[in-house]
């Protein structure tokens, strides 16, 4: 997978969590089943989102550009 910035990852999945908890408490309030399942897919994306900001490795320098640097 492409390397995503780990600030932007932040925002994400701040945003999922956020989204989730408003969208569980909201629905059980009001009593919409619907918007509570809503809210626990955001709430698995923000794990999702979680998880990948806590496993991605940096990318690495290319070897070939450091060769041509040295010629």
């Amino acid at each position: 997978m492409k390397y995503i910035p780990p600030k932007k990852l932040k925002i994400i999945m701040i945003m999922f969590f956020a989204g989730g908890i408003w969208g569980i408490t909201f629905g059980l309030l009001e009593h919409f089943f619907y918007i509570t399942v809503f809210g626990t897919i955001n709430l698995c994306l923000g794990g999702v989102f979680g998880y990948r900001l806590l496993t991605q490795e940096k990318p690495s320098k290319d070897e070939r550009k450091k060769k041509r640097g040295n010629n």
